[in-house]
């Protein structure tokens, strides 16, 4: 006989959860495992990490999803190992070792060959990666044994400080901090420093310490999140418009927020704005977001007076 399965009621639920990723799942799997946690209708995430990968990774529940692709822009900070010596085909600890060399550099090329690697700078994206040709992911090309030609791509490193190195003994490695655009594989510039030191090199370790404003101190475990009464696990998100952080505001007052909502261009005495979050003034509220041309406010991504009414409730 078959085991009853116990049906879970699902429930509105909105705003932005900012996970501290575990090692070994993927970030739709954890993305899941919230998603049951909290027993919400309704998710998705604002970019991935890698299995191997840990730390933060901002989960977006209801209303805030209409956000989620504003936060994939933003830049990330990473803490990495790099073991130098050993070359493998993934450019990480999962991959085949195709080659091992010996470790002859000085602390001085480290940092010479560092400051290389600061600002503009152009990757070849790695074949095991998400990114896509001819409609296929480039992982799918690895895995049935093909390489495919990758266009370099410019991304930006803004920080790159190194944090530890040994380049003697049966593992030297290099610890670093890197701040950088999105866009950016860690595998690849790991693999590229240590190419650049003539000895060649894989990520063992990679730990992403912020997206943006949100911090790995904010986050939350799976764990945590678990061990906590299912009625108080929605406490743990944040605000749906802390998606909008460096937006300007706009307030309406009842009738205009009403047309907004609508879909409806306001007039008023605004100057041009690209972003822009606008609140409905009793009860204040997050309308959406909009952008101002001309003195005319233009609806962008709206919540629904469904959704609104839900957040709304859900403070109270």
């Amino acid at each position: 006989m078959h085991a009853l399965r116990t049906r879970v009621q699902r429930r509105p639920v909105h705003g932005v959860l900012l996970l501290d990723k575990p090692l070994g799942l993927s970030s739709n799997q954890a993305l899941q495992r919230a998603k049951w946690l909290l027993r919400a209708e309704k998710a998705g995430h604002t970019g991935t990490l890698d299995p191997l990968a840990t730390g933060v990774l901002p989960l977006c529940f209801g209303a805030a999803t209409k956000f989620s692709q504003l936060h994939l822009d933003a830049d990330k900070t990473y803490v990495t190992t790099v073991r130098l010596g050993v070359k493998t085909s993934t450019a990480d600890a999962e991959g085949d070792v195709l080659q091992t060399r010996p470790v002859n550099c000085t602390p001085g090329l480290v940092v010479e060959i560092l400051d290389r690697f600061m600002g503009l700078i152009r990757q070849v994206p790695p074949m095991h990666s998400a990114l896509k040709k001819g409609g296929k992911a480039l992982y799918e090309y690895a895995r049935d044994g093909e390489t495919v030609a990758r266009a370099p791509r410019g991304v930006m490193i803004h920080e790159l400080e190194l944090l530890d190195l040994q380049l003697q003994g049966d593992a030297p490695f290099l610890r670093l901090r890197i701040r950088c655009s999105k866009g950016t594989y860690i595998r690849t510039l790991g693999e590229d420093i240590a190419e650049a030191l003539g000895c060649g090199g894989h990520l063992i370790a990679l730990r992403r310490v912020a997206t943006g404003t949100f911090r790995e101190d904010h986050c939350v475990t799976l764990e945590s999140l678990e061990s906590l009464d299912e009625a108080v696990r929605p406490a743990r998100l944040k605000p749906v418009d802390t998606l909008l952080t460096g937006h300007a505001t706009v307030t309406l007052d009842g009738e205009n927020a009403g047309r907004f909502l609508s879909g409806l261009r306001r007039r008023g005495n605004w100057p041009d704005a690209e972003q822009l979050a606008v609140y409905g003034g009793q009860p204040h509220a997050l309308l959406g977001t909009a952008h101002v041309k001309a003195g005319e406010l233009i609806p962008g991504r709206l919540l629904s007076p469904v959704e609104i009414q839900q957040i709304l409730e859900g403070q109270s």
